[in-house]
């Protein structure tokens, strides 16, 4: 028979007394949950403050704008009213549907200039507005606050600036969104090239690159994607809101939805409105075909 060696019980590095189990004993456990209840209790409580003071706005907002349910169910007839008056919809070809057709191609027309004569402005105040590609701080700030502006005041408010000094139509459109444009894709171009590796660019700098060499050369290449995605995008944007400055008179087709309604012939304003559904509708599926391609 062949004898075992006896088993030992494992001694501290020491040589003391048995090593116990390991695991944490009780006083670290309760050191472990009792602020993780804590921090629960915290957050419960930091979301039901959070959800009163949502609600307390919106009842401000509500109280604010006047906002009634009943006042909307009492006016049904009205609104029974002018839709009976908009269907059918004006077919004329003569005198609706041609001078449509002729002004949806305006309103796209506003529409792609107004997106693609903001790219030089867009690009050389994204660049400046980049931590990793602008001058200095001053030229940061100074960009940014130029973005900020451009983006603030709404496009309608700059056709109206720009209808009083080149006139009614749509000229006056294509600068508002040009103007506009410029903020807000200028923003998004920004934040794009923020968003890159450094990679590449820190290369390009040890190696003894200039700062325009190093934007051309390692920063633009790598947010071409994200810069043609965006563009497409406020494209497809602006398309839409070429309709609103036609309304204030910078042309298009929104000009004659607004005539049509002064005019109370709302089966003329109809047709308007299909037209415009129609633009859209082709506008939206160009830009996600164009925008997948991109992806791929």
């Amino acid at each position: 028979m062949t004898a075992t060696a006896p088993t030992r019980s494992p001694r501290s590095p020491r040589g003391g007394s048995p090593a116990r189990a390991e695991g944490p004993s009780p006083k670290r456990l309760a050191h472990v949950v009792v602020p993780t209840a804590h921090r629960s209790g915290r957050q419960v409580t930091t979301w039901v403050t959070a959800g009163a003071v949502l609600l307390g706005l919106h009842v401000l907002a509500w109280q604010g704008t006047g906002f009634s349910i009943s006042a909307l169910v009492g006016g049904w007839e009205g609104m029974a009213r002018f839709v009976g008056e908009a269907f059918p919809p004006d077919l004329d070809w003569s005198t609706v549907v041609a001078p449509g057709l002729q002004a949806t191609l305006v309103t796209l027309w506003i529409g792609l200039l107004g997106t693609t004569l903001s790219i030089p402005l867009s690009l050389l105040l994204a660049v400046l507005a980049a931590r990793g590609s602008t001058p200095g701080s001053v030229w940061y700030q100074g960009s940014r606050a130029i973005l900020s502006f451009f983006r603030a005041v709404p496009d309608v408010v700059f056709a109206l600036i720009f209808v009083t000094a080149v006139g009614l139509g749509p000229f006056a459109g294509v600068l508002a969104l040009v103007v506009h444009n410029t903020g807000v894709m200028g923003k998004l171009w920004a934040e794009a090239m923020e968003e890159i590796d450094p990679g590449p660019a820190d290369a390009l700098r040890t190696n003894g690159a200039g700062r325009a060499q190093v934007v051309t050369h390692a920063v633009l290449p790598a947010v071409v994607p994200q810069f043609l995605g965006l563009l497409l995008y406020r494209f497809d944007v602006n398309v839409r809101s070429s309709l609103v400055l036609g309304l204030v008179g910078a042309g298009g087709i929104g000009f004659l939805i607004n005539k049509s309604i002064k005019l109370f012939r709302f089966d003329e304003m109809l047709t308007y409105i299909l037209m415009v559904l129609v633009l859209v509708w082709v506008v939206d599926r160009f830009s996600s075909w164009a925008r997948a391609r991109i992806a791929v």
